[in-house]
């Protein structure tokens, strides 16, 4: 063990005692049994979906306890950083409202009196927190280079020991006090390794939120807890830094993923050797796929329904992906009206124990229905939302035509047991909507475009002349489909597909391909919304200069 003065040597004279950060850090003022929760994401890549499910997690638990949500970037592993991560992660939390009560809101800026929220920047407060571990031989540096530690660990592989840093495969922990003084001298790099009382075998219990009683391994190894002197700021692993900020920041609840689950008695040892009472964990089960009659982990790598820009850019309605991410936390919620599950609190003892499924066609579903009960002015804003990132051409001609976009929402919409429900994404407007639209519409110009469904292109071109030159707008539905009607009737087709089977080859078609004549010449597409209630929202004047088009 090192002497005071050797190890204080190693640190800033200036460092601050561990009591001053107790003192400046000081336990939060939060209601008797309320959760002090965080999210902790790390800058080296884009957000997760399963980031979102876990930040919504913890903050749900913290606000409906009268508890605190703080964010924390963790950025420690700088090698792996992403340039400007961190503003990705608040445009996330922003456009999904999960923006926490403190930390980097403005992905520049910390709110919050227990900053700062990036544990780059919180360096100092590591340091005292290991010279204390160090002063009291719990803590020792570690001169061992990537070949010798890699030579342990295949002499333990041969041996078919546990690999790790531990008992007599440790060599600098009792390593000779004159000889570590020596190399310290000499500015040989080093790492600081935590002394674990740990054996191999042992086994541990502790209780998660979720999951109940769980017995694991032990942790048997002297891990890293400050990485290499070779490097300024001397920045601490992971383990390490967050034991040291969820006791400072006063967190009570760690909501993570169970990926973690296996480092808990690390980070027990951890918290009773700095004499810090332990937080609460509660370790949520991985997203998952389906693959094939196989599930799996919903993939960053693999799965563009993974990252939340997937979400952002298709323009899924926030409001109803949180519901269905809710539904998944706690299945009954899956039941309740939207509205009223984004207002019930999530219960831990609701959530399911194995990785919930993301099906994208049943958010899709969840997302129609949602849209589908929007007014549309609602709807609109919506659209115009996301088309101001996506799509600035779409924001101009909505701006000129509201009056136009708001009757084509509203078509088969407004007054019907059924509403339309072709819309699940914002992205997807122009498709379900832009027919509507003059700017966005392409005029069917071709009499023998493959729409018409193989129609003699002369008989397409007359029954457009014929029924533009007496086309009448005025009517009710069925006063109006009769010209429709009739138009066929003058030009021979039967009347209904039962007098057509019965002589095929006296006819050129149906009624119905008629019909698909006209609808193809005034939206474009084989099906659409009710035709007559479309020509009610594009006017006669469009809707026989459209059907004057074809050649």
């Amino acid at each position: 063990m090192l002497d005071r003065a050797t190890v204080d040597s190693l640190f800033p004279a200036d460092l601050p005692e561990t009591e001053e950060w107790e003192q400046r850090y000081p336990p939060r003022d939060v209601p008797e049994g309320a959760f002090v929760t965080r999210f902790g994401p790390s800058p080296t890549g884009f957000v997760h979906i399963g980031g979102i499910y876990t930040a919504m997690v913890s903050r749900d638990l913290a606000h409906s306890t009268g508890g605190t949500y703080f964010l924390r970037i963790e950025d420690t592993d700088q090698a792996r950083e992403v340039a400007g991560a961190d503003v990705q992660f608040a445009r996330a939390f922003d456009a999904f409202g999960l923006r926490p009560d403190e930390g980097p809101l403005s992905g520049h800026e910390d709110e919050g009196t227990y900053g700062p929220y990036r544990q780059s920047q919180r360096s100092a407060i590591y340091l005292s927190f290991v010279r204390e571990l160090m002063r009291r031989g719990l803590a020792y540096p570690d001169f061992a280079t990537k070949e010798e530690l890699a030579e342990i660990s295949d002499a333990q592989k041969k041996l078919k020991l546990p690999t790790g840093y531990y008992g007599r495969w440790a060599p600098w922990r009792d390593a000779d006090e004159a000889e570590v003084t020596r190399r310290l001298e000499a500015g040989d790099p080093y790492v600081v390794r935590f002394r674990s009382e740990g054996k191999v075998g042992e086994r541990v219990a502790f209780t998660d939120r979720l999951r109940g009683r769980v017995e694991a391994e032990d942790n048997h190894n002297d891990v890293v807890v400050l990485k290499t002197s070779a490097t300024e700021p001397r920045l601490p692993t992971y383990h390490f830094a967050h034991v040291v900020d969820d006791h400072l920041m006063r967190t009570s609840l760690v909501v993570r993923g169970d990926e973690w689950l296996s480092s808990v008695p690390t980070h027990l040892q951890l918290f009773t050797a700095l004499g810090f009472p332990q937080v609460e964990y509660a370790h949520l089960a991985p997203l998952m796929k389906q693959e094939g009659s196989s599930r799996r982990k919903l993939s960053k790598r693999k799965d563009d329904e993974a990252s939340v820009d997937f979400y952002l850019q298709a323009g899924y309605p926030t409001d109803a992906v949180l519901y269905y991410l809710r539904g998944l936390a706690n299945s009954p919620l899956a039941e309740v009206p939207l509205a009223e599950a984004l207002a019930t609190p999530l219960q831990l003892d609701r959530f399911q124990a194995a990785g919930p499924l993301v099906d994208m066609v049943k958010l899709a579903d969840i997302c129609a229905d949602h849209i589908a009960t929007l007014p549309a002015g609602d709807v609109l804003a919506g659209v115009r939302g996301w088309a101001q990132e996506y799509d600035s051409a779409l924001v101009e001609v909505l701006e000129e035509n509201e009056k136009l976009a708001l009757a084509a929402v509203d078509v088969e919409r407004v007054g019907v047991d059924n509403p339309r429900k072709d819309l699940s994404c914002w992205s997807g407007f122009r498709d379900a909507y832009g027919f509507f639209f003059p700017q966005l519409f392409t005029d069917v110009t071709d009499p023998a475009d493959e729409r018409f469904n193989g129609l003699d292109a002369g008989l397409v071109a007359r029954l457009a002349e014929d029924l533009a030159a007496r086309y009448v707008h005025e009517g009710d539905q069925p006063t109006w489909f009769q010209q429709i009607r009739d138009l066929a009737e003058r030009h021979g087709f039967a009347p209904n597909p039962k007098t057509y089977k019965k002589d095929p080859d006296a006819y050129p078609g149906m009624l119905r391909d008629a019909a698909n004549v006209v609808r193809v010449l005034v939206t474009g597409a084989q099906r659409s919304p009710d035709l007559y209630e479309v020509t009610r929202v594009l006017g006669a004047d469009e809707v026989v200069r459209r059907i004057r088009a074809v050649a």
